[in-house]
């Protein structure tokens, strides 16, 4: 695996691997790797030819500053991590070589109501961050194909409008969310809950199979208050419970068979946010 810190290097490098026509997968990571990043890579390795990764906390995109200060990092595992998945390239850059004029006055991007839903309302300005970026990583890559995982699925909406704002060729790839043997999805924030939390933390995955198991049989606004109430009763603050359009991400209230429907949650162990969607319409979980 070859390792860069600087943006022109790795430029000049995958300039030369396309000009032996190499196609190049791209895993974006903010590091603390786990074993759903696995599914990224391997997914990359399938359809490119080169597999780059990135490891960088950006921090455009944190609404808490202390959320930002506590993400976690562990760089020297994460490398391993890498390198034992057959990853070819890691970009590790400085905030500075992101953001080279500071982060002061950064550009909009025009995300329409994806800003004023779930994410977008809990979270204001953050995929704003997330698109600022993105856009940065994608104009040093220029991946033929991006790999982001599903468990963030209004932030893979933003990325696909995000490439065709750019006008890019790339090709989205969202992959299926990883768990683990209790349900619950993997993440990087799940490194910071305590035994307890952790215990508690299954609590999202049981809400969303809730819903899917009643979702054909019962009353929008019942099954939403029974989730709920399966977190509470683990201790969650809550931000969202909600249903969606799968494909808009549009709120639904009743089930009228005409669209494919997605649950999502958002909500706290503590100081701890953790997300988690499943697709109602899907026999998986």
């Amino acid at each position: 695996m070859v390792l860069f810190k600087k943006a022109d290097d790795l430029r000049e490098y995958l300039a030369r691997k396309k000009n032996e026509s190499k196609t190049i997968g791209f895993v974006p990571t903010m590091g603390a790797l786990h074993q759903g990043h696995i599914s990224l890579i391997e997914a990359s390795i399938q359809g490119s030819a080169l597999t780059v990764c990135s490891i960088f906390v950006n921090p455009t995109q944190f609404n808490n500053q202390t959320d930002f200060q506590k993400y976690p990092s562990a760089i020297e595992k994460d490398i391993y991590f890498l390198e034992k998945n057959r990853a070819d390239v890691l970009f590790l850059p400085s905030v500075q070589e992101i953001y080279q004029y500071g982060t002061d006055q950064l550009e909009h991007y025009e995300l329409g109501y994806l800003e004023t839903i779930l994410e977008g309302k809990y979270r204001p300005g953050h995929f704003q961050g997330v698109c600022q970026v993105m856009k940065r990583l994608l104009d040093i890559v220029q991946p033929d194909g991006l790999y982001m995982g599903q468990k963030d699925y209004q932030q893979c909406m933003v990325i696909k409008k995000l490439i065709s704002l750019m006008g890019l060729p790339t090709i989205f790839h969202a992959c299926r969310t990883r768990r683990e043997p209790d349900g619950l999805a993997m993440s990087s924030r799940n490194l910071r809950l305590n035994e307890e939390e952790r215990k508690n933390a299954t609590a999202i995955y049981q809400a969303l199979l809730y819903i899917k198991k009643n979702i054909q049989d019962r009353d929008f606004d019942e099954i939403i208050a029974g989730a709920r109430n399966i977190l509470f009763a683990n201790n969650f603050k809550i931000d969202y419970v909600e249903i969606a359009d799968a494909e808009t991400l549009q709120l639904v209230h009743e089930n009228n068979g005409q669209y494919p429907l997605m649950a999502l949650i958002a909500a706290f162990q503590n100081e701890v946010r953790l997300i988690d969607n499943v697709l109602l319409t899907d026999e998986q979980n």
